[in-house]
């Protein structure tokens, strides 16, 4: 990838980003623009927003109610054998609440801004665009040369990316909570432990599976930015106690089992979810789709507790190893990949953005050349292997489908976790 060429695709592919995001901010703005939407052709892709069940989880639990009670997002007369049935707001489908009490400490804050639904859309959406801008430019000046500038070069493949534009219109704080953990490292490193210490616990006590970067903060005896964060997570849990009081406690200890296993999760009820879930135990669900005996719930368990194994021995093994700062931006990148492919249900749109980073990072530190070029187009297209679920596909055609960027996740987080160990 001679820089000419670098700088020609970096042109090229910002222009498609700019395009994209700002057809899209008119749709966040006002939904009734629907030939905006990322997918105008998908009522799906159209209808769904992750946003919703942080509204209305945010409004019970000012209410007092629990928001863990699904009869606050699922229709009455939904068969729970059945594609669920959402609830509605405006012209969306209310999603099923599945996160830790404390994490509706930020949509809180948003909603004193602007308490109204179609006022949180677009601000939220600023919210995740402009964090996930602000942390890829960190990251990247933090690499240093020559990785680091070719990183900024090669950002507008994350951004004109489907799968991002997915999940900017849906609202789903993956992306969010992505960047502020790659944020966080970023800060320890420059040793701004408080700012950088609230960043990684309030990504922890939102998604958890964050998490095992407190790993290899531990593994690498970072006791300071461990200090911090594990004060921070206790801070926000407080805090979160006094505004939402214990009930909201007890029910997520009675909804964690499901969380973690996957019962909890209505997508499991819908064959082309099945489909669309990048997640290793999700593999046990893709067999199903084609007859497989045996796969459920509890081999799902099994695998699902495998992998979280695999993903600590990497993390421990990788966190004991010195590393110049290229290295740990590819290190925590494959971390968190590894941890995101933990969990039970995890949609492409959701999936797709720590590899499309990780695939940027692996891309800058190489040096330039036709040949580098040629395999990071190829493997950006193959993430980019995007069908939204409500277009006509046989789910076992769109789980075949969706392999190659599961593979290519995957794929990725093994070479950025490679490229670590062979340096050091």
């Amino acid at each position: 990838m001679s820089t000419r060429g670098l700088k020609v695709l970096s042109v090229i592919t910002s222009l498609l980003a700019v395009v994209a995001i700002t057809r899209l901010a008119v749709f966040m703005a006002a939904p009734s623009h629907e030939g905006c939407s990322a997918f105008p052709s998908s009522r799906w892709e159209l209808e769904h927003s992750c946003l919703t069940a942080y509204f209305v989880a945010t409004q019970a639990g000012v209410r007092g109610d629990d928001f863990y009670d699904g009869a606050l997002y699922t229709a009455p007369d939904d068969d729970p054998k059945a594609i669920r049935k959402p609830r509605r707001l405006e012209s969306f489908n209310v999603d099923v609440y599945e996160y830790p009490p404390p994490f509706l400490l930020l949509p809180r804050l948003c909603l004193l801004v602007t308490p109204e639904f179609l006022g949180l859309r677009p601000l939220w959406f600023v919210l995740n665009l402009g964090v996930g801008l602000l942390a890829m430019i960190v990251v990247a000046r933090f690499m240093g040369p020559p990785a680091g500038p070719r990183a900024l070069w090669l950002m507008p493949l994350v951004w004109a990316a489907l799968p991002t534009l997915s999940a900017l219109q849906k609202g789903n704080v993956q992306l969010l909570v992505i960047a502020i953990s790659m944020l966080a490292m970023v800060l320890f490193e420059r040793r701004w432990f408080a700012l950088g210490g609230m960043l990684l616990a309030y990504a922890t006590v939102s998604k958890l599976f964050p998490g095992m970067l407190i790993v290899y903060l531990l593994a690498s005896r970072q006791w300071r930015a461990f200090a911090w964060t594990t004060v921070m997570g206790v801070l926000m849990v407080l805090v979160s106690l006094v505004d939402l009081g214990v009930a909201p406690y007890l029910a997520f200890l009675h909804h964690l089992p499901g969380l973690v296993g996957g019962e909890a999760f209505p997508a499991f009820r819908n064959p082309s979810a099945l489909a669309i879930n990048f997640s290793v135990p999700g593999l046990v669900f893709k067999l199903k789709l084609f007859g497989v005996p045996g796969m459920g719930f509890a081999a799902a368990k099994i695998v699902g507790w495998i992998w979280t194994v695999v993903a600590v021995v990497a993390t421990v093994a990788v966190a004991r190893r010195p590393l110049a700062p290229h290295e740990k931006a590819l290190a925590w990148m494959a971390i968190l990949i590894l941890a995101t492919l933990r969990s039970p249900f995890l949609p492409q749109a959701y999936a797709a953005f720590p590899p499309l980073w990780m695939l940027t990072l692996v891309a800058a530190t190489q040096v330039p050349s036709a040949r580098t070029l040629a395999l990071t187009l190829a493997a950006w297209v193959s993430l980019n292997l995007y069908w939204p679920i409500d277009w006509p596909m046989d789910p076992r055609w769109l789980a075949v489908l969706t392999l190659l960027p599961q593979a290519m996740t995957a794929a990725l987080a093994a070479l950025g976790l490679r490229r670590v160990t062979v340096a050091a």
